[in-house]
């Protein structure tokens, strides 16, 4: 078996370079994606001086031909793929009834039309992998916003939500394919997307980046037969965000 290789978007900081160090420490090799071009590779080029393998891939998750393109990139360096993370997302608070179209649409676009095409372009990859060791693994990364609707980030809320029902889903297709399928809802991690509430939570008080990748390695720890379908993390205290 050659070296296993890992997809991840939304890998230029926060949750998504926690878990792509992680992989690539445990001999994976990395696909990172994001938007940004020269955060993208000055993030990579940050794995790469520690030792690791990884390329990196700018793509606008929003646009079906660059997210073709990611996944063409990635088989034609590493030849498979053993984990697929969906961690690119976004979310714009309003109320309802102040929300542009335009940012309902990229709210849509980005944090679940994008994991679903990205999954459905990536399961031929998993589907190789789990036939070869029975433990590939999709993560999607949702919310505890998509378990409780929260005011104001209804339509992150919705998006999230909409992320944990196709996961489920993804699992009911994919789990007798050796493919295990996992989302992930974080509360208040310490990322540039909290720096909003910032005031009211510093981040030092907040879910850290590294738990949720070293939740990543518990997954691919645990036997085939054991599949984790959700996990939430939540602060001390907090039964929400």
């Amino acid at each position: 078996m050659g070296a296993r290789a890992a997809l991840v978007t939304g890998g230029s900081s926060g949750i998504g370079l926690a878990i792509a160090r992680a992989l690539g420490q445990d001999g994976y090799g990395i696909t990172v994606a994001a938007r940004r071009p020269d955060k993208l590779e000055a993030a990579a080029q940050g794995l790469r001086d520690e030792g690791l393998d990884v390329l990196s891939v700018a793509a606008n998750m929003a646009h079906d031909d660059e997210i073709g393109k990611l996944v063409a990139a990635h088989r034609e360096r590493f030849g498979r793929l053993d984990v697929l993370v969906n961690n690119a997302g976004l979310g714009i608070g309003a109320a309802v009834a102040d929300t542009e179209t335009k940012k309902l649409d990229l709210q849509l676009d980005v944090n679940l039309r994008a994991v679903y095409l990205l999954a459905r372009d990536c399961i031929p990859m998993l589907k190789e992998a789990g036939a070869e060791h029975g433990k590939a693994l999709m993560v999607n990364t949702a919310s505890v916003a998509g378990k409780r609707g929260q005011g104001w980030l209804a339509a992150y809320s919705a998006t999230k939500f909409g992320v944990v029902g196709l996961s489920q889903a993804l699992h009911k297709e994919l789990s007798s394919d050796g493919i295990q399928v996992t989302a992930l809802c974080p509360g208040f991690v310490a990322t540039a997307m909290t720096d909003w509430v910032e005031e009211q939570v510093p981040k030092e008080a907040m879910i850290q980046p590294e738990d949720i990748a070293e939740a990543i390695r518990y997954l691919l720890r645990t036997s085939p037969a054991c599949i984790v379908p959700e996990i939430q993390f939540i602060r001390p205290g907090d039964s929400e965000i």
